[in-house]
């Protein structure tokens, strides 16, 4: 199918290996030198939503219908006239696209606005979301965005103190949320998440008494990338041993003695570090709904007054659950995680092989939602998740899910700005080379033939600079001034596209704004064929008699 394609002439971008549905290279390094799309999108920002060397080529896109049930066999209806929740020039019929509102908001009564209808998902325990957290907090925060601090942080956390069976200090927790609040200018939230060994270790509480007025607290079922809990790999025994009394599985057991050797012998090089699975002692829905709203009333007598939930993947009795659940409760968010990537230490297989894919979960999430509605039950404002990169997949999901999305949820996608933006600062600023873990000793041709100062590789760096001021420039990461230019890109790009469907704000977006361009589609999505939408009106301007 020609949406995952290895490269791409017009835009002058390529992947490595075979790209996923969303354009996203199947393993993005961190030291990746370029160049897929969203790669160059944190340099070029919205200069890269249009064909490359203009006045010296024209361009064609390969414009056909796929096959099989995907975001990418949806299409972007247009309309050529109307405007829904216009702006006063739309009256007079001179409206721009730049007209065009992304801000969104989400929450039961507390509102979360944002500056446009995306978030970071869940980055937690694992090394490579801590290394790059500064510069993905701080780009979030600066362009008015949610990110998730997710499960385990706290856990893995060599410098954190348990006291009397409870965290009593996690200084990795607290960095985490001091790179978002240094820039955090009141759009968007951090969002922190509590998995098994979360809550074992008082996490909520720690976080309660310091931060419950500034945070949003997640409860985590699951997520689209694994049917297990949450892994890390690490190659020290020291470590190993640190996570194994703190509770967690270490595979291979690593006070095994014939482990022990093994490993210093070189035989193995490494130990997974596994987490709980949840609800094992429950064997009925009904059990997990008094356990469930019993852990929400006791996170609200701690003072939260804003809740979401995190569910993956599984099938159809468990994405009813969450809905009715996080509505019942009166949760602020359900983030809705389909089948696919991961930013950690997924079993391959598992990913490849396990859970309902993005489209599929997410069309019954909409039907489900639908059935609520009709009840007369407020259902909780979603997120979808899973395999989202480009405008079009954002705006497809936001389709697809309307009203009840308000947000597109992104992993994978927006740790890259962080990689970037490191790699580009430890080469311009080699004294924070290790600080900001930049992999380059020099900058790359794809960088270097844009410039050699950060102030002429981002297209982003003035827009960053006139929001925070110069003096704050001096400091801030690199990797953040590479996310405004991807972020800058995504949102011009749904701008466009709303534009298009003449819709001025997200609310407005509804189901019609999309279609199935095969039967298959239009049947597992409820979605109607391509050529079905407006098919009605059209005949009955052609029947009027002139």
């Amino acid at each position: 199918m020609t949406s995952y394609q290895k490269s791409n002439d017009a835009l002058g971008i390529t992947n490595r290996g075979n790209p996923a549905e969303s354009g996203l290279c199947t393993l993005c390094q961190a030291d990746c030198a370029g160049r897929c799309e969203v790669w160059y999108s944190c340099l070029k920002g919205r200069e890269l939503l249009y064909p490359r060397d203009f006045g010296t080529t024209t361009s064609g896109a390969s414009n056909i219908a796929p096959e099989g049930v995907s975001y990418n066999a949806l299409r972007v209806m247009g309309y050529c006239y109307g405007a829904h929740d216009a702006p006063p020039s739309a009256k007079k019929g001179d409206a721009l696209f730049t007209e065009v509102s992304a801000e969104t908001s989400f929450g039961r009564t507390e509102k979360t606005v944002c500056k446009a209808p995306f978030m970071a998902g869940a980055l937690g325990s694992t090394f490579i979301a801590a290394k790059y957290w500064d510069a993905m907090a701080a780009g979030c925060a600066i362009c008015g965005i949610p990110i998730v601090i997710g499960e385990n942080v706290v856990g893995v956390d060599r410098k954190s103190e348990i006291k009397d069976g409870r965290i009593a200090s996690s200084p990795e927790m607290d960095r985490r949320l001091a790179s978002y609040f240094k820039y955090y200018d009141g759009h968007g939230v951090a969002i922190v998440q509590l998995n098994v060994e979360d809550a074992r270790n008082g996490v909520a509480e720690y976080i309660a008494e310091r931060y419950r007025d500034k945070v949003m607290i997640e409860l985590k079922w699951g997520q689209g990338a694994k049917n297990i809990g949450g892994e890390i790999q690490v190659n020290d025994l020291e470590y190993a041993d640190f996570l194994k009394a703190r509770g967690y599985l270490v595979d291979p057991d690593c006070s095994k003695p014939e482990v022990r050797e093994a490993f210093q012998n070189k035989a193995i090089h490494g130990f997974a570090r596994h987490s709980r699975l949840g609800y094992t002692n429950l064997n009925a829905w009904e059990e997990v709904r008094e356990d469930f709203l019993a852990n929400v009333k006791r996170l609200r007598e701690l003072g939260f007054g804003r809740i979401s939930l995190k569910t993956g993947a599984y099938g159809m009795e468990a994405l009813a659950m969450a809905l009715r659940l996080a509505s019942e409760a009166g949760l602020d968010l359900l983030t809705i995680d389909g089948a696919g990537g991961g930013t950690g230490m997924s079993p391959w297989d598992m990913m490849e092989h396990w859970g309902v894919p993005p489209i599929l979960l997410h069309s019954k999430a909409y039907e489900y939602a639908s059935i609520l509605a009709a009840s007369g039950q407020r259902v909780v404002d979603m997120s979808f998740a899973g395999g989202f990169a480009r405008s079009s997949a954002i705006f497809k999901g936001l389709a697809l899910g309307a009203p009840f999305v308000k947000l597109i949820c992104m992993g994978r996608a927006l740790m890259i700005p962080g990689f970037l933006g490191s790699n580009i600062e430890g080469v311009l600023k080699p004294a924070n080379k290790a600080k900001v873990n930049g992999n380059w000793d020099s900058l790359p041709k794809t960088v270097s033939d844009r410039g050699t100062k950060a102030e002429e590789i981002f297209a982003g760096w003035y827009d960053v600079r006139n929001k925070i001021g110069p003096e704050a420039m001096k400091e801030i990461p690199f990797g953040a001034v590479a996310m405004w230019g991807m972020i800058d890109k995504l949102t011009a790009g749904l701008q466009q596209l709303m534009a298009g469907a003449r819709k001025f704000t997200v609310g407005a977006i509804d189901r019609d704004d999309v279609a199935a361009c095969n039967r298959e589609t239009e049947r597992e999505t409820g979605l109607p064929f391509v050529t079905d939408i407006g098919d009605e009106k059209a005949r009955l301007i052609l029947k009027q008699r002139f």
